[in-house]
């Protein structure tokens, strides 16, 4: 996943050998979201120069390099920026940094713990207000069909959504939920709970919905790009490059260099290490592909230690009663 196969800086070391080292930009996270919840945690690790990973795949954990030397950029992948929006004066002090920031103002039963959606548009201003209109890119992301959310509901919900940001981002990132095992279970189970139903509609009805909306972004000064399904690509859609080294150029003001290394077919991203951990984002999204259970994500958010080098280690198991969490408390936890 997002380069997860090389980068110079992940072994034991580093410090001594980081001249002449290749940067590389940081990816937190696609795993979870560690400005909502994992702050704290992330400004320790960034003023103590390393952070270490647990490698979700096997192999133990690696160290990877978080300072001006061997960071080219951060790329933040978030629905709720407030608990890190203080810190970006000295975050970019670093290396530049780009926000994916996803907003679908979906209801409650698809993403329980969400900020609202006025909170999320405030944030993308804000944003755009501090450091200029190419610091975030949102995210409408993934479409889903569940809970009310057909086609129709989308072709009204996008445009308002679209009409508050017009100014704010110029770039609209789209994709269609992919149906994963987990994923599958979560909406089943959630399904169940708040008796919806959700289904995988047909790639013609797809595409159909895509080009509205892209239609619809375009008409308002946004560039619509879809993520990673080519196969769905229709006229006037952009491919979409989520870690984008020429949009962190552009945000440095000076050229960047990252070879394209996507995590899967049809991914255009660029280089980067991811430095999240799977099953620790509690914000509720039941469509998520990296949660597997919610009560396990919530778990273990509330055994993780921000003085740890390590967000989350393999080892470490969720302690104690599990408690609903709203991302709007993870500044004060």
């Amino acid at each position: 996943m997002c380069g997860e196969r090389r980068a110079c800086n992940g072994r034991a070391g580093f410090r001594r050998r980081i001249q002449g080292c290749r940067r590389v930009i940081v990816s937190a996270s696609y795993r979870t979201d560690i400005p909502a919840f994992y702050a704290d945690w992330f400004m320790r690790r960034l003023r103590a120069g390393y952070c270490r990973v647990a490698n979700p795949y096997g192999g133990g954990t690696y160290e990877v390099a978080l300072t001006p030397q061997a960071v080219d950029g951060f790329v933040f992948w978030t629905r709720n920026m407030r608990p890190l929006m203080a810190d970006l004066d000295e975050i970019r002090r670093i290396a530049p940094f780009v926000v994916q920031f996803t907003l679908t103002g979906y209801p409650r039963a698809l993403e329980s713990s969400v900020v609202a959606v006025p909170e999320a548009v405030a944030q993308l201003r804000e944003l755009r207000r501090r450091f200029g209109p190419r610091a975030a890119v949102w995210r409408y992301d993934p479409l889903v069909f569940a809970a009310g959310m057909d086609s129709e509901a989308h072709a009204v919900g996008f445009p308002m959504l679209v009409q508050a940001l017009a100014g704010s981002v110029d770039e609209v990132a789209l994709s269609v939920m992919t149906p994963y095992r987990k994923s599958r279970r979560n909406l089943d189970r959630a399904a169940r709970r708040h008796g919806f139903a959700w289904h995988d509609p047909p790639t013609e009805e797809k595409q159909a919905l895509l080009a509205r909306l892209a239609g619809v972004a375009i008409e308002h000064g946004l560039a619509p790009t879809l993520c990673s399904q080519p196969e769905l690509l229709v006229p006037g859609l952009g491919e979409a490059r989520c870690i984008d080294a020429e949009r962190l150029s552009d945000v440095a003001q000076r050229p960047l260099a990252a070879r394209e290394s996507g995590n899967r077919p049809g991914c255009r991203c660029a280089l980067s290490r991811d430095i999240g951990a799977y099953d620790t984002c509690p914000h509720g999204c039941v469509y998520c592909y990296a949660v597997a259970d919610r009560d396990r994500a919530v778990g273990n958010f509330r055994a993780h230690d921000p003085e740890a080098d390590c967000l989350m280690p393999l080892a470490r198991r969720p302690t104690g009663p599990v408690q609903t969490v709203a991302a709007t408390g993870a500044a004060s936890r």
